[in-house]
């Protein structure tokens, strides 16, 4: 054995029990119920105490039950020395019940004793203690020399073997929270890996198509504004600058939507801000802010785009009050206006082809939720969605 060997404290997740099975669990609960059972019925059942001395044997049983629990949780979170103190203690609860003469519940303490010294401390602070406590068990036990050197020698093999087994129990749980998160790296890689195909086939294909008709429209507006003055020139100009506009707002939807499939997407607060610099709007922000999912991100950046589109559509003027809420486990986004709305149905589309019932299909696809409606004064669009 190494010094760090007899130093070290078991892991937490041994001695926490956790990488215990139910079935375990249940049968180690249930042999403690039993032995505890035994221990009561065989120490008073006899006539030998009377009322007030079983009651305070009782309140005894009750303070080593208590003195037991801090001691697994004191070594659970490994302090030495309240354990220490925590262990003398129920190995004096169990010399004064030998001395009253409760021999059995002295020997199941000492004997509980040696065992969890054993397989909750360090070696160098369990092996004293366990030898302590045997040392008290076997003062007191009348079965023989070779009996009592058996039982203390298995109760102390018992220990060691608990120790190892609860050390064998972590190591497994640890390797298989490891193999756990190495896939889920190597999923995510795999995701990313797709994300940017996708992102450069978007580019290759969407993102030059979209330069290429923002070029010839350009080309285009200049070519007809030589042309002489007319009513039908202006209608064919207005119609190319409108187009320009969509394609030029496409084109910067389409490198927002790359971005995201790569993972370069801006803070969501910095895109409200942008996106509401040239409307009389307020944006506020509250919570801890954090990163969020790229799946989240999109969302909130759409809803808000389809919010102040409908804005401008059915009460242009209107002002817009932009709120977004960092939640613990989700964020929220609520976009208000002033009013000017003319009545129209809910969750209507705005007209850009995708509206806010598709908004709403998107945010429940990701277990969140969007509502539309009339508030106060306007129209608001609040969205919930995890992040």
């Amino acid at each position: 054995m190494t010094r760090t060997t007899w130093t070290s404290w078991p892991s937490r997740g041994a001695l926490s029990g956790t990488s215990r099975t139910r079935p375990r669990k249940v049968i180690t609960w249930s042999v403690r119920a039993a032995l505890l059972t035994a221990m009561l019925w065989g120490t008073f059942s006899g006539g030998r105490f009377g009322p007030w001395e079983i009651v305070l044997g009782l309140v005894g049983v009750l303070g080593c039950a208590f003195a037991a629990w801090a001691f697994f949780r004191t070594s659970l979170e490994h302090r030495l020395w309240p354990s220490l103190v925590l262990l003398a203690l129920l190995m004096l609860a169990a010399f004064g019940a030998q001395q009253v003469g409760a021999d059995l519940p002295a020997v199941i303490l000492w004997c509980g004793c040696a065992v969890a010294a054993l397989e909750r401390l360090p070696l160098t602070a369990g092996l004293p203690a366990t030898a302590v406590a045997l040392g008290a068990y076997a003062a007191v036990n009348t079965d023989g020399l070779l009996s009592t050197a058996m039982s203390t020698a298995g109760l102390s093999l018992a220990g060691y073997v608990i120790r190892l087994d609860a050390e064998a129990r972590g190591s497994a749980q640890r390797l298989l929270a490891q193999e756990r998160a190495a896939r889920a790296a190597e999923a995510e890689t795999a995701a990313l890996d797709e994300r940017a195909r996708i992102a450069r086939e978007i580019h290759d294909v969407l993102a030059h198509s979209l330069s290429a008709q923002m070029v010839h429209l350009e080309a285009a507006r200049l070519l007809i504004e030589r042309e002489p003055a007319g009513e039908f020139r202006d209608q064919v100009l207005e119609r190319v600058v409108a187009a320009r506009s969509m394609a030029r707002e496409g084109l910067a939807e389409t490198r927002q939507a790359l971005s995201a499939l790569r993972g370069e997407v801006s803070p969501v607060e910095d895109f409200l801000r942008q996106l509401m610099a040239a409307e009389p709007a307020q944006v506020r922000v509250a919570g801890e802010r954090r990163t969020l999912t790229a799946e989240a991100s999109q969302t909130v950046r759409r809803v808000a785009q389809e919010a102040l589109t409908n804005v401008r559509k059915h009460a242009p003027g209107a002002r817009v009050l932009v709120r977004l809420e960092y939640l613990p486990d989700e964020v929220a986004l609520e976009v208000r206006d002033s009013g000017g709305r003319r009545p129209e149905g809910v969750l209507s589309a705005s007209g850009s082809g995708y509206g806010l019932l598709g908004m709403r299909e998107r945010a429940e696809l990701m277990g969140g939720m969007l509502e539309a409606g009339p508030g106060e004064e306007g129209f608001v669009v609040s969205l919930r969605v995890p992040a």
